[in-house]
C-alpha cells in the first residue's frame, strides 16, 4: 500500500533489536500459524506461548479473533478486507520482532500472496510459517463455534474452505497434521524447530 504520509522521516532508535535480544537472552522471531478454521492454530499458538513464557522468554500471540475486536474491527471478510487484515497484522508482527519478542500469529491467512508479503517484510530467517494441516471434514466436526454449519446454510458469506478458497502453503518451515498429533506433540514440534534454529539461545 502506498505511503500517504509524505512528510515523515524514519527515526533511528538507539535501543536496537540486537540490544533487546541481548537483554532478553533469546532471539526474536515471527511464528506464522496458518490453516483452516478449526485446524487448531490458536490453541497451538497459545500452548507454545505458555511453554515459552514459563521458560522466561518474551512472547506475544496475535490471535485472529482478538485482533478483529480492535486493530481490525473495521474490516469484514471480503478478499480485499482479508488482505488488509493480514497487512496490518504483518506490520504489527514486524514491530514486535524489532521489540525483541517471539511473536506467534494465528490467522487463517488464506492467500499465498499475503503470506508472501508478510514473509518479505521480515529479515531473512525471521519468519517461520507453520501450516496447521487438518482435513476439512475434521475441522467441520470440531466446529466449536458453529461457523461451518452457518456457512453451509449460507448464513456466513466468504467463509474459507466453503465459499472462499484456502491456498495451501507450498514451502512452509513446518507442517503439523493436527488431526494426527496431540496438542502436546504439536507444541513440541514447534519448540524443537526453535531450538534447532537457535532462537532460544542467548544472544552474544
Amino acid at each position: 500500500m502506498p505511503n500517504k504520509s509524505l512528510h515523515t522521516v524514519w527515526h533511528r532508535a538507539t535501543i536496537t533489536r540486537q540490544r533487546r535480544e541481548q537483554k532478553n537472552a533469546h532471539k526474536s522471531v515471527v511464528l506464522w500459524f496458518t490453516g483452516l478454521s478449526g485446524s487448531g492454530k490458536s490453541t497451538l499458538a497459545h500452548t507454545v506461548e505458555e511453554q515459552l513464557f514459563l521458560s522466561g522468554l518474551s512472547t506475544f500471540v496475535l490471535d485472529g479473533d482478538n485482533v478483529r475486536h480492535g486493530l481490525c474491527n473495521d474490516l469484514g471478510f471480503s478478499d480485499t478486507d482479508r488482505k488488509e487484515n493480514i497487512r496490518r497484522i504483518s506490520e504489527t508482527a514486524k514491530l514486535l520482532l524489532e521489540a525483541g519478542v517471539i511473536t506467534l500469529t494465528a490467522f487463517i491467512s488464506p492467500f499465498k500472496a499475503e503470506r508472501a508479503t508478510a514473509r518479505n517484510l521480515m529479515p531473512n530467517g525471521d519468519f517461520i510459517e507453520i501450516y496447521c494441516f487438518c482435513p476439512l471434514p475434521v475441522c467441520e466436526r470440531r466446529d466449536v463455534k458453529g461457523l461451518y454449519k452457518k456457512a453451509r446454510l449460507g448464513e456466513i458469506k466468504d467463509f474459507t474452505g466453503i465459499s472462499s478458497p484456502y491456498e495451501e502453503p507450498e514451502n512452509p518451515e513446518l507442517i503439523i497434521n493436527t488431526s494426527q498429533f496431540t496438542l502436546e506433540e504439536s507444541a513440541q514440534l514447534v519448540i524443537s524447530l526453535l531450538r534447532d534454529r537457535n532462537i532460544l539461545s542467548a544472544v552474544e
